[in-house]
Order: structure tokens, then C-alpha cells, then sequence
């Protein structure tokens, strides 16, 4: 096992270095997106509708963060479960997203898009909300702002601690646990 730091402006390249246990600082810009924004970015791409960011190159955390408090760029924001957005993932990965931070086992249909799609899924501590939000810089809420906490959001993040689950070569924490 091996340490990262990552920007996810070069998640592509990265994700092909990373091998599951890995441990990852990640910086740059996640999207949040919970199950109902998924939903509503692929009625936007069945539509033909432009989604409300880039998907190619794009890494997704699923996190619905709490109010910001006074003098604080975010709330606590910690991951969500990310079996919840299994049946949106594979055709995201498809169209490109490189990246996904969350929490928890994924189905085998991510797994087998994340191998040929050579993306990466990351995890992060459960119950550490406090935690992931001191590595928020910034915070813009970018799409469907009547969502509230699950509102798309673009947060610009620094460090924030990750540990590699599933890798483009077929390794899977969770698969190697059972």
C-alpha cells in the first residue's frame, strides 16, 4: 500500500496508478450528488439536456452537507452511502466520470464499470463529517438548490484523506474483507 496526493484534475492519469488500499490526499474540485441529484442529471441527459457539470474527468462525492455555519466555508459533510446512486453510476462512468468518494461496498455492475471505464472509487470515514469538512476550501451550489442539503455543489477541496476501495484493476477492499 501506498500514499497519494492527488488533484482531481489528473484523476485520469492518477486512477491508473492506484491500486485498492492505497491511501489518497485528494485536492482540487468534487461535485456533491446524492441519489435525488442523480436522478435528476440522467433525466437531463435523457433528455439531451446539458447535465450541471462536466461528467468527463469529473469525480463525484456523495455528500449532502449541512448548513454552512457563520465564518465557515461548509457544515459537517460527511460521505453517504454509496450503494444508494449504484443504478446511475455505470452510465456516469461511461460518460466519463473518473472519480467517486463515498462510503461503502459498491454493486458488481460499478465495479466492472469502474475496470472499464479505468475510474476509481475512494472512501471515507463514516461518522467524520467534522473532519472532511475542515478540507473544504470553498463551497458554490451549482444545480437544483430546491434539493437543500442535496443540492449539486462545487466544493474546492485540500487533503482530504481517502483510502482507494475499488481500482481499475480489479482490486476490491470490500471483496477482499469477505
Amino acid at each position: 500500500m501506498s500514499e497519494f496526493a492527488i488533484n482531481t484534475k489528473d484523476m485520469a492519469r492518477a486512477a491508473e496508478k492506484l491500486r485498492a488500499g492505497d491511501r489518497v490526499l485528494l485536492s482540487g474540485t468534487v461535485y456533491t450528488a446524492r441519489d435525488a441529484a442523480h436522478k435528476r442529471i440522467c433525466a437531463m441527459l435523457d433528455r439531451g439536456e446539458k447535465p450541471p457539470f462536466a461528467i468527463d474527468g469529473a469525480t463525484v462525492y456523495y455528500a449532502g452537507p449541512t448548513p454552512t455555519p457563520p465564518g465557515l466555508p461548509i457544515g459537517s459533510c460527511g460521505p453517504t452511502t454509496s450503494a444508494r446512486m449504484d443504478a446511475f453510476t455505470p452510465r456516469l462512468l461511461d460518460l466519463g466520470l473518473k472519480g467517486m468518494v463515498g462510503k461503502g461496498d459498491r454493486s458488481r455492475e460499478v465495479a466492472d464499470a469502474i475496470r472499464r471505464n479505468r475510474a476509481v472509487y475512494l472512501c471515507a470515514v463514516g461518522g467524520a463529517g467534522a473532519l472532511a469538512a475542515k478540507c473544504v476550501v470553498s463551497l458554490k451550489v451549482i444545480a437544483f438548490d430546491d434539493l437543500g442539503c442535496e443540492s449539486v455543489k462545487k466544493l474546492e477541496i485540500k487533503n482530504f484523506p481517502l483510502l482507494v476501495a475499488v481500482d481499475c484493476h480489479g482490486g476490491n477492499l470490500f471483496e477482499a474483507a469477505k
